[in-house]
Formats: structure tokens, sequence, C-alpha cells
């Protein structure tokens, strides 16, 4: 095996932390990085062999050699601890097993003349791809874009797929950030379903988070110090972000989906829990460095309300605007406790939303994974809700998301389903989550599902042939309205009736949210008239 130790010239480089992780070479070598100021020595096991890393500045250690693509390897530190790397492309045998050299390059692309996103036209179809299709694979996503395009969506966004403990989760408990999960297909499928979106004219946007690793964290924080004592998350330690080599975990990742995967666009976990005070903001930082890669890539944060700072101070293109959903979520159900109870059943309120801007920086929903998984039961909304629901949403001028099967009415709920395999953790979890629900009168600890069950995932799964083809053509008709830039110009609300008027240049809605609907009403409580 041919080594090739660093330089004088490149210790001097600024930082050393360009290609943290295992990075295939045009030289034909691979070169070894890693951040770990923690270790005095570190090596590389690779087929037997340890290999000694040469020490740079700030406690980063490299080497080339020449290996294979497709081997796997491992970090020693000091002489005895064997852990996968923190950059990890590829985790075959999940967040415990072996490291393996991943050679993008060899990815096969065949939309070549894809353009992007258009941020104006942007339409969002979130999805979680263990649940969206029977197989549970990127293979399974890609066989229905077909039907997402003729829909009239424009993107699908991805749950996160970053390798997390066990089989299923969320995705929001990822330990190694750049591996895409191998219960889903690993790097190469998911490479493939990006191409196929593109081939299919639809964009990919990915859920990744910067605000917190899952369980596990302690076999990447034996390299370094990636958290500090001086915030906490909801999740547990918060990121260190006043640590070059913590910035450059998360906007090195950022850059891999843009540039390996050809992903059109980020959306930002939680931007509220990820705490910086340096400048740039890292999540500054980060969009920039991503646009320098492709111009046309979108950022879009999620946020807690009333808080602007993705699109006014980050340079991002666009955030969620959970106002919206509170607002006719509130309208329809009268449901107040929890976050809730800040709204009121108003129609004032909710046509005042549709004043927003920049209006295609805001992101709308009607449903998401946390509007209906952080429910204690997962439930969908009742099915007299859904027609009403889709027009405010579609016809508002703001990018509105869809969250999978709401288009059609899918009635399986979208519980929380998680697959720890430390008995500690998962119990910590279970009890978590029966606590979280205590608050709430409708819901009693013993009716929680089980995160850690099989069937909670299961029973999560997406039903289509159970759908209603009328509302389907609903959102059909609506996205249609939106691709000929039929979107609302004004919105007017009548409290008395309950009514909320939209008007569009050929088209007026008009949606009536009261609870004892009046004779002669439309079905679904919608009346669409074109105008002249």
């Amino acid at each position: 095996m041919c080594l090739v130790h660093v330089t004088d010239t490149e210790r001097e480089l600024a930082g050393c932390w360009a290609g943290l992780g295992a990075s295939c070479l045009d030289s034909g070598l691979v070169r070894f990085r890693v951040w770990a100021p923690q270790a005095e020595e570190v090596a590389v096991q690779l087929d037997g062999e340890l290999l000694p890393l040469a020490p740079l500045s700030e406690g980063v250690f490299t080497l080339e050699a020449r290996v294979a693509a497709g081997s796997d390897y491992r970090f020693v530190l000091d002489g005895q601890l064997a852990l996968p790397d923190p950059a990890s492309r590829s985790q075959p045998d999940g967040v415990g097993g072996r490291s393996r050299i991943l050679d993008p390059r060899r990815f096969r692309w065949r939309a070549r003349d894809w353009p992007g996103l258009s941020l104006e036209e942007l339409v969002v179809y979130e999805l979680h791809v263990g649940a969206f299709s029977e197989d549970g694979s990127f293979d399974g996503v890609a066989a229905r874009l077909d039907y997402l395009r003729e829909l009239g969506v424009t993107a699908i966004e991805l749950m996160p797929v970053a390798t997390f403990p066990g089989e299923r989760n969320w995705g929001y408990d990822g330990v190694y950030s750049s591996a895409p999960h191998a219960v889903y297909g690993g790097p190469e499928r998911l490479a493939a379903l990006v191409d196929a979106a593109h081939q299919a004219g639809l964009g990919v946007i990915l859920d990744v988070v910067y605000n917190h690793i899952g369980p596990g964290s302690e076999a990447i924080t034996a390299f370094a110090p990636y958290f500090t004592d001086r915030a906490t998350t909801d999740w547990g330690d918060a990121l260190d972000y006043s640590a070059r080599g913590v910035r450059e975990w998360a906007i090195q990742n950022a850059e891999m989906w843009v540039r390996d995967y050809h992903v059109d666009g980020l959306r930002l976990d939680a931007t509220h829990a990820i705490i910086d005070e340096g400048n740039p903001h890292v999540l500054a930082e980060l969009a920039t460095r991503v646009r320098a890669l492709n111009p046309r890539v979108l950022v879009i944060s999620e946020i807690t309300t009333g808080d602007l700072r993705p699109i006014e101070q980050w340079g991002h293109d666009a955030q969620w605007a959970d106002e919206f959903h509170h607002l006719l979520h509130v309208l329809l159900t009268g449901e107040q406790e929890g976050y809730y109870g800040e709204y009121r059943a108003s129609v004032a309120a909710l046509a005042r939303q549709y004043e927003r801007t920049p209006a295609p920086r805001l992101v709308f929903c009607s449903q998401n994974h946390d509007q209906l998984g952080n429910r204690a039961l997962g439930d969908r909304p009742a099915t007299h809700e859904l027609a009403l629901r889709a027009a405010a949403l579609l016809l508002a001028p703001q990018t509105p998301l869809l969250f999978m099967g709401e288009e059609y009415g899918e009635r399986h709920p979208f519980q929380f389903f998680t697959d720890h395999r430390d008995p500690e953790i998962a119990g910590a979890t279970r009890e978590g989550r029966r606590r979280e629900f205590g608050q709430f009168s409708d819901f009693a600890g013993a009716r929680v599902p089980d995160p850690q069950a099989l069937t909670t995932f299961t029973r999560s799964r997406l039903d289509p042939g159970a759908g209603d083809p009328e509302l389907l053509a609903l959102y059909r008709l609506l996205l249609a309205r939106r691709r000929s830039r039929q979107k609302a110009l004004a919105a007017r609300a009548e409290e008395e009736s309950r009514t909320l008027s939209l008007r569009t240049a050929a088209l007026e809605a008009q949606l009536n949210f009261s609870a004892q609907r009046r004779h002669g009403l439309p079905p679904w409580g919608i009346a669409l008239e074109h105008l002249a």
C-alpha cells in the first residue's frame, strides 16, 4: 500500500480543513482527514493494517494512501479506540459498523440538462422514505415520481436520511450525517433517486439536522469537543459552533449533498436551536458556501414563529411559517391546548396571513411531519376538513408544502417511531413520549403508542389505494391553478358567517368554516367561481 505524507507547504495552508473524511482523489489515492484534537495519535485501520496519520494544525490529522473505493476502515485513537469516521460517507452496517470509502464520481447522472428549482414556482411534497412505500426505500420513492409530477408538485422533500440507530426512525436522531441510511438503499440508491427525480422534472430538497446529534454521539465526541455546556436543546447537548471543526462538520456536510448528490435544496431543521455568536453566523456561512457550488440551490429553514433571521439576516431563500397552520387548525378544530393556546378561531386572522411578504419566502402548510407526528396519536385531520385545508393552502401566494398522502385523504396516522437498540435510551424515549402528553386532557398517557414498537411504524405507512379520488382531483385542480399563476390577490374575511373569500385573476373561492354548514352549501364548504 502506497502512503503519501503531507508536505511542509500543506502544513502551512490555513486550517487544513478541506475535505474531512475519506476523499477519492484524481491521483488514484484516497485522502483520510479527521479532526481529532483529543488524541495524540491517529491511525486508519484498513484490511488489518494500521496506518498512521500525520498531524496538521488545529487538531487535524491526514494521510493519503492507495486503497480501493469500497474498502472499509476505522480510525484508531491513541492505539486503543477504533471508531467510525465522524465524516463517514457510508455506514453499510449502521452506526456501530465500519465506515466505507465512497467515490461519488461513480454515480451515474442522466439528467444533465436539469435547470434546478424556481422559488416562485415551488410546491413542496414532504415525505418519509421508510413510510412512503411498502418497501420503505429510495427506490420505492422513485417508483412514484410520475404520480407526484402529475399531481402538480415541483419538488419532493425527504425527511432526514443520515444514518441513525436501528432501522426505523424519523431521521432526526442521525449520528453519521454524511452517510445515507443503508436500510433505505445507501448512497448509490439516493443518487439514483435524485437523478430519477430530475428526469421526471422534479427537484429534491433534503432535510438536514445541525442542531444536535442523535444517541451514539459519544463515538463522535471521542474525537473532539463537539458540544458546549453554554446551551442545551430539547434533544440533548448543543453543538459548539465557536469551534472551527464543528462548523466544518456541518458546512462540509451541506456542501456534500449539493456537490455529490446534486440535491436542489436543503431544509435546515430547528435552526432556533443552533447557537452561534460568530460573524458570519454559521448558517449564513453555510448558505454562502453551498451557493458557491450551485447558485440555484435553495436554503430553507425551520424556525420558531415570529423569528425571521433566516430570510432577514442569514441570506436563506425561505423559512417555514407555522402561524398559518396553527390559525387554520384552530379555526377548523377549536383545539386550544399547548401552543395552539396563542391562537384564536378567527377568519380575519387567517386572512391576514395571505398578506405576509415576501410571499414565496414563507412556507405554509396544512399538514407536515411535526403537526401530525407530534400529536399523541399521530392522527390525520378529519375528512370534512380536508378540502377546506387544501383550498386555503393552495390558493395562498406563499410557498405551499404538502405532507405525503394529504392529497388523497390518507387515513393512516403518522406516528412517532424509533428503533433504539440501547435499552436505556429506548426506555427514556417511551417515558418521554408519555410525559410529553400528560398535560393534554385529550390524551391519556396509556394510549400514547410505544415509539419502539414495530407496529407504530407499520401503521404509519401510506395506503394510497384507500384514497378519495374526488379530493385528489381537487388537489390536482388547485395545483394546476398555481401553475397558471392563479394565486390569491386578495383575501376577505366575513367573521359572522365564518367565510373567507380568496380572489385570483380568474377565480374566486368562498371557503366556509362554519361548524354548522348552511343548507345549500357546495360539498366540503367550498365554492369556486370562474371569473370572466
